[in-house]
């Protein structure tokens, strides 16, 4: 057996993994995010822990844990973790759609001219490196304090082994990484008021970190300390666990935020349009990235707004809508958006609405903006020479036969939804778990291809209609800006 442990935004997710790739159970615990300002989002590094032990209490209790081998790790990106020397956090944690430091952006970029050749990204409020800054500059005091800068998911590890260590792909994220050589970039860490000291120690996605806690694994049941493996970004973990490893393979995930990653076969980059350039969890493999800081959680947002008791309602609505040529147009930037735009100001807009439109018209607007957003952003990302040849569905948005045919229209592309998706991060982080262990076997073995449900095919009559409401998308954000 293979523990795989995903700290997402929303929850905490543990899965149980046989020698054969199958989930054998799974257990979830409910996190909650605090904004305290505008364009803030931050989060309590200590729930995570509880929500973890949680999470890890309910799976022992039901399944004996004796047989498991090796835990992998995965998370939310990006989160600015502050520690003191006793490994403490010194404040809630800084996420990774959080949007206040725009300014320190600007101030990396001055003292680093050349920090998006160095990290193949632009800076963004999202990113680590400018969440030091805002810190330094608001919060000097906290700031000297600061021992340990680590990533969410690199916190668990520290609660699970005591290491201070990461991963290629979430290191990729921070803005410190060279990312064509991945290694530290210590002109970046010193930009930021830091060291080399300060930043975990850099691993391969399947290289072994520590060895459990003697207490956690007499609390458990485990049968040994076992090693805790590096593990990986969840978007990285979340296309090793439905297959996404080499070149030619792409997936579309429709999560809180909408992610589009592509495997590449060497460092490529597009930092001009917000294309993220980052490095795979698995040695000598890189990936492209266009994110949406707004997807599944515009529909949750509207099906709120709307009255719908949840967003599979809210979606049953938006297919009853009448569609024309002059239906509205939702730009669902309720966070800013990244790919293609970096821009933490945006915001969410209507345009069009008549007293024509009802309810359903609205849902099918918001369905449709977010699905024009993805597109713009998969455009960007293949402006960069990397055009995947296989597209794949994933994240709990996809569950919708509607939306994954819409996506096909709407993109141009054949799209496959494949099983798993759901648990995707935390089987990838069980998967890499299993490669630790067994690293004589071919990586096919390790990370296969998801079993297929469907594939959707573009109509072509529906495609060129939306592309020219993409058109209209383009400009109706150029003009609102």
């Amino acid at each position: 057996m293979y523990l795989g442990i995903d700290l997402g935004t929303s929850g905490v997710k543990v899965v149980l993994m046989d020698e054969q790739l199958q989930v054998c159970a799974s257990e979830s615990v409910s996190l909650t995010c605090d904004h305290p300002h505008p364009l803030w989002s931050e989060q309590s590094a200590t729930q995570w822990w509880h929500a973890t032990e949680q999470a890890l209490d309910h799976l022992a209790q039901a399944h004996s844990l004796q047989a498991v081998k090796a835990i992998g790790v995965t998370g939310q990106m990006h989160g600015a973790v502050l520690l003191d020397e006793k490994g403490e956090p010194l404040r809630p944690a800084i996420l990774w759609n959080d949007g206040r430091c725009a300014p320190q952006c600007a101030l990396l970029s001055e003292r680093v001219p050349s920090v998006e050749s160095i990290t193949g990204n632009q800076v963004m409020t999202g990113m680590t490196a400018p969440k030091l800054l805002w810190v330094a500059e608001h919060e000097p005091d906290l700031f000297r304090q600061i021992v340990h800068v680590v990533l969410p998911k690199d916190y668990l590890r520290w609660k699970l082994c005591g290491t201070f260590a990461t991963d290629m792909s979430d290191a990729s994220g921070t803005l410190w990484l060279n990312v064509a050589t991945r290694q530290w970039d210590e002109t970046l860490l010193n930009a930021c008021g830091l060291t080399v000291d300060q930043v975990p120690v850099l691993l391969e996605g399947p290289q072994v970190s520590g060895s459990l806690h003697e207490e956690h694994q007499q609390r458990w049941g485990f049968s040994s300390a076992l090693p805790i493996i590096a593990g990986g970004g969840d978007n990285a973990a979340g296309a090793l666990g439905v297959g996404v490893w080499q070149s030619g393979q792409a997936m579309l995930s429709l999560g809180t935020s909408g992610v589009y990653f592509a495997v590449s076969d060497g460092f490529y980059a597009n930092s001009h349009q917000a294309v993220h350039s980052f490095c795979h969890a698995l040695p000598n493999t890189w990936h492209l990235m266009s994110v949406m800081l707004s997807a599944a959680s515009c529909l949750e947002w509207a099906a709120t707004i709307t009255g719908q008791s949840s967003v599979a309602d809210f979606l049953q609505l938006a297919q009853r809508a009448s569609v024309t040529a002059d239906s509205p147009i939702f730009l669902p930037y309720l966070a800013g958006e990244r790919t293609p735009h970096n821009n933490p100001y945006a915001t969410g807009t209507f345009t069009g609405l008549t007293q024509q439109h009802g309810p359903a018209e609205v849902a099918f607007a918001v369905v449709e903006g977010v699905s024009l957003g993805l597109a713009e952003g998969m455009d960007a990302l293949h402006q960069s020479g990397v055009v995947p040849t296989s597209i794949i569905l994933i994240g709990g948005g996809a569950r919708s036969e509607f939306w994954r045919q819409l996506l096909a229209d709407v993109t141009g592309k054949s799209l496959e939804y494949r099983q798993g998706g759901d648990v995707g991060p935390a089987l990838g982080a069980a998967r890499l778990a299993r490669m630790a262990c067994n690293p004589s076997l071919p990586l096919a073995e390790h990370f296969p291809a998801s079993p297929s449900v469907a594939t959707y095919q573009p109509d072509e009559e529906r495609h060129h209609f939306y592309q020219r409401r993409l058109r209209l998308f383009q400009q109706y954000y150029q003009k609102i800006k």
